[in-house]
């Protein structure tokens, strides 16, 4: 009896030190984000003499209203909006088709398209940026919101291609028979009985291309130089770099308004996006 007494004593023990110990880590990760949230609400003079702190000393709305009325951050909330949205939209329509062409289908030179889409991971986005704003500029579309829609949404998006092929390669052949039986044809059969199948890898998809073109900043930077009204959240922060002077609590109030679109999609897609990974990677 003791010693069971002792065995179940100690594995509690273990289970409250491990708990205190990831709360810890989990506290020490969190803390960046935290600060940014806490100095959107100090003034200047509390940002400089009490920095580190994550708990202001009164929550003070000044910061958030001036990034949203003076730097014009409602401009740029509704330009990144139009922009993420329009993009989602055209990556999901692209990598779809190309992972569900690369999983349902054998082809020769499949393996090699596999290969040179693994390669492509490793090049860096700064490597097509010359080639990317060469094209934008040759069509025309240099300073304007279309372009930077373009731009964004083109480039392999490989894991999101890598993810759909996995995810409908599992999918049993039958379900394709039967459309076909019913007289669907490939688009058909791809929209309607495909697609539907796939809502957990379309959610992760969602998720993982909002998070990189809500946040993107070297290209819309480069494509909006000369046109400042079409600028994303992202490059409008700029707003508060002065020559001499950084606003570093509009900054912070800034990217805190940018960050929480962000943190509602992930939350309301969340049981999505871990289903579709865990599907992907099972496939």
């Amino acid at each position: 009896m003791n010693n069971s007494f002792l065995i179940r004593n100690s594995g509690s023990i273990s289970r409250f030190i491990t708990h205190i110990i990831l709360i810890g880590v989990c506290f020490i990760w969190m803390y960046p984000f935290l600060w940014m949230v806490s100095s959107s609400f100090k003034t200047d003079a509390e940002f400089f003499e009490n920095g580190l702190s994550i708990i202001p000393n009164s929550f003070n709305m000044s910061n958030i209203i001036r990034a949203w009325e003076t730097a014009n951050f409602s401009q740029y909330f509704l330009n990144t909006f139009i922009i993420t949205f329009s993009v989602v939209l055209i990556v999901l329509a692209s990598t779809s088709a190309c992972g569900y062409a690369l999983g349902r289908f054998s082809f020769p030179g499949k393996k090699v398209i596999y290969v040179l889409l693994v390669c492509s991971m490793f090049i860096p986005l700064e490597f097509s940026i010359i080639p990317i704003v060469a094209l934008i500029n040759a069509l025309g579309l240099s300073n304007t919101m279309i372009g930077v829609i373009l731009a964004e949404s083109g480039g392999g998006h490989v894991m999101l291609v890598l993810m759909f092929a996995s995810y409908f390669a599992q999918i049993p052949k039958e379900m394709e028979e039967s459309a076909t039986m019913d007289g669907c044809g490939f688009l058909r059969t791809f929209v309607h009985v495909m697609l539907p199948l796939a809502k957990p890898i379309i959610g992760s998809a969602v998720i993982m291309q909002v998070i990189f073109t809500w946040n993107s900043f070297l290209l819309p930077l480069i494509l909006t130089l000369s046109n400042p009204s079409i600028r994303p959240l992202s490059v409008g922060l700029y707003a508060f770099k002065g020559e001499n002077v950084v606003d570093w609590t509009g900054i912070a109030a800034g990217a805190t308004i940018s960050v929480l679109p962000v943190i509602i999609i992930f939350i309301v897609l969340q049981k999505y996006f871990v289903e579709g990974i865990s599907g992907a990677v099972k496939g």
